[in-house]
């Protein structure tokens, strides 16, 4: 059976979305959802998505609809979300969850109330470098003690990631600092008890922070260091370093070496080398095999009850 998607977000992570769907076998999507009906066209159009809106609410209202994919601002996610499962339809949003502990609780009691499938792109989980490196893990063969991680953007100016200007300001708190989060607890599968943060100045027009360090510490010992940054300019992107018992391990995006800076083959990992096509799976899968996904709504939201602590402390 043919499942039905519809995806709110015509932008540049939106059409990650869809190049990674036209992969999945027996999935359609059948409504697009944007800001500006103009482009939203131009992209539902160029995939052959047949209903197009500017709002929510319009594709809800849309009986065949199994399931909806939200690529909209991260100050959306909590209430859209919420909406999508009232009107009874899966739910996959892309990180973050929520900007707000409050918003990420609203979105898991509703989980809870309906039962439907709701989960959220922590893609780190399902990215193959860091997948290798979790079955090492899982096997017994290498634990953390350390992850140093940096996340290195440059945005003085608020544009997306085809430099595009954007209609909301993202955030190193909210949205970078919850991809490393979720996989230092993920992957030293022990819950993180102790967390500090600082931050740089307020940027005068964006109103954010624009660099900041998190510390964090697993109830197994292991600890995390994160390094944030929008003033950045160049390399850009994420780098882990995995530091453990029996190996050191370097992730680029989809690249892993050892720390001799030996290419490891990730390529078998799993059916895709794409992070974004392998979250879509699970999300389809979950919702054909009527089970939990991997980075569930309930699995992440420990994630933000640390961003949440970590805001208190900055404030």
């Amino acid at each position: 059976m043919t499942l039905k998607i519809a995806l709110a977000g015509a932008g540049a992570f939106g059409i990650k979305h869809l190049d990674g769907l036209k992969n999945i076998a027996d999935v359609e999507v059948v409504s697009l959802i944007g800001r500006e009906l103009g482009k939203t066209q131009e992209v539902a159009d160029k995939y052959g998505i047949g209903h197009v809106t500017t709002n929510l609410a319009d594709t809800l209202a849309i009986k065949e609809v199994d399931a909806v994919i939200l690529c909209t601002p991260t100050q959306m996610h909590a209430e859209q979300s919420v909406a999508c499962m009232k009107a009874g339809k899966h739910v996959q949003m892309e990180i973050p969850l929520a900007d707000s502990l409050a918003g990420a609780q609203s979105v898991d009691a509703m989980q809870k109330q309906t039962g439907l499938v709701a989960m959220c792109g922590h893609t780190r989980r399902f990215n193959p470098s860091h997948q290798w490196v979790r079955h090492k893990i899982v096997a017994g063969e290498f634990n953390i003690q350390q992850m140093d991680v940096q996340t290195f953007f440059f945005r003085r100016t608020n544009m997306n990631a085809l430099g595009q200007a954007r209609s909301w300001t993202d955030h190193l708190l909210w949205h970078h600092a919850a991809h490393t989060v979720d996989l230092f607890a993920y992957q030293a599968r022990s819950p993180i008890v102790k967390a500090n943060a600082v931050q740089g100045p307020i940027h005068p027009t964006l109103g954010i922070a624009m660099d900041m360090s998190i510390q964090l510490k697993a109830a197994n010992g292991a600890i995390c260091t994160l390094s944030l940054s929008f003033n950045n300019d160049g390399p850009l992107g994420t780098f882990f370093r995995y530091i453990g018992d029996t190996g050191t391990y370097i992730a680029r995006y989809d690249d892993l070496v050892n720390g001799k800076e030996e290419k490891i083959d990730v390529s078998k990992v799993d059916v895709s080398m794409n992070g974004i096509e392998l979250q879509d799976r699970e999300f389809i899968a979950a919702i054909r095999e009527g089970r939990e996904p991997n980075s569930s709504v309930a699995q992440v939201l420990p994630c933000y009850e640390v961003l949440h602590q970590l805001e208190q402390q900055l404030a």
